[in-house]
């Protein structure tokens, strides 16, 4: 593998991130990470950089010289509401709040390519795009919703996530459906309180909400080695108030419903929209209010961007996997493929015994950095620094 940073920048990489390690910030108030990103492009001498995309996001351009693709690189700005349990030098300095799926990880990774990119590409352009609110599924929505994003829209899109689990350093590869959709489901039952030695006078939502702890976890069906991901897991269920001598008039129920494909969700959905209309047949004093929350399309993976990355990474001596099973957790990554680029998330292997992703010990692999920033470099390679196709003359 060639090295793409020198020692120095690798040096700056990783003390970049453990200062981003200390300092986390949640989805939707990423505005200090956002302007400690903003400096290092700055330092990189961006050829543009675009702020506040989708309240925190932030992008910067690095042009060639000659017409060509778009091609962008993402990573995630937020950390996790997760207090983390380490006894590192540079853990969080802040209570409840930690980057324990290794986003300061992936921002690492990506401002080395910046780095890289003091070598600009012979032709077209790459986009790096730091994304908000990639753990809630709202920040690829709202940086696509900026009227801004038409100057952004990228021909190819590319993404890594470290995969603990997977032997360290492996390259992951999966055509197709790579990640799975999800959206988490809130009911919220409104009957009538009262008091516990007289119960026939309120309206109780217990009997109904154990109907559907029965009946909404079936969702999914059956689940075997080879059948589409689908599956509906409850999640919280709250009944009343604590209390002896109060009959429940109030309870909430939420459900995380996931799929291998945004067809599979829309058949969910219906499904748990009847299941819910039904129950509420038996007591028509009950009301219920349904309300959808963090909602993740699916991951697919185009077939042409992954061919590139198995190519770059068969170059750089790289030891790949090709999947046969996508994640089942989901990413924020799907919509920009959806939008039109020719797009792919790749799995980088965390080490076979590294602490699992949301673990409340987990921590990003340094080492990890520059396997990351090569194979980024050489997909660049691959897209804009080989000759233009050719373009046949016309007819005539």
């Amino acid at each position: 593998m060639h090295p793409a940073l020198t020692d120095d920048q690798l040096a700056h990489l990783v003390a970049l991130r453990h200062n981003l390690h200390e300092t986390p910030e949640v989805s939707g108030q990423e505005h200090g990470t956002a302007e400690r990103i903003l400096q290092e492009l700055l330092r990189a001498e961006a050829d543009e950089i675009w702020t506040d995309l989708g309240e925190h996001g932030i992008a910067a351009s690095f042009d060639g010289t000659a017409d060509g693709p778009t091609v962008m690189i993402r990573c995630e700005l937020d950390a996790l509401p997760i207090q983390e349990v380490s006894g590192l030098p540079y853990r969080s300095k802040t209570d409840g709040k930690a980057h324990l799926c290794g986003h300061d990880g992936h921002m690492a990774m990506v401002l080395g390519l910046g780095l890289a990119l003091a070598k600009r590409p012979a032709r077209g352009r790459v986009i790096l795009l730091f994304q908000p609110a990639e753990e809630t599924g709202a920040g690829a929505a709202a940086v696509i919703a900026d009227p801004r994003w038409a100057e952004i829209q990228p021909d190819y899109a590319f993404a890594f996530h470290n995969v603990p689990g997977h032997p360290f350093g492996q390259i992951g590869l999966r055509k197709g459906p790579a990640n799975c959709a999800s959206r988490g489901m809130k009911i919220s039952f409104q009957g009538r309180t009262s008091h516990a030695a007289a119960p026939e006078n309120g309206v109780s939502p217990a009997s109904v909400m154990a109907s559907l702890m029965q009946t909404l976890p079936t969702l999914g069906g059956a689940q075997t080695p080879h059948s589409d991901i689908a599956l509906a897991t409850l999640t919280h269920v709250s009944l009343g108030e604590p209390s002896f001598g109060i009959a429940p008039g109030v309870g909430e129920m939420r459900i995380t419903l996931r799929s291998q494909s945004d067809t599979r969700m829309e058949q969910m959905i219906a499904d748990a929209k009847d299941l819910l209309a039904h129950s509420l047949q038996h007591d028509p004093r009950l009301a219920a209010d349904l309300t959808w929350h963090e909602v993740f399309l699916a991951t697919t993976n185009d077939a042409d961007a992954i061919d590139i990355a198995a190519d770059a990474a068969g170059k750089l001596g790289l030891d790949s996997d090709s999947m046969t099973s996508p994640m089942r957790w989901s990413e924020d990554f799907g919509r920009f493929g959806i939008d039109g680029a020719k797009a792919a998330l790749l799995f980088l292997g965390s080490g076979k015994e590294h602490p699992q992703l949301h673990n409340p010990n987990y921590d990003f692999p340094d080492a990890l950095i520059p396997i990351g920033v090569s194979l980024f470099v050489e997909i660049i390679d691959q897209i804009l620094c080989q000759p233009a196709p050719a373009i046949a003359p016309a007819n005539g």
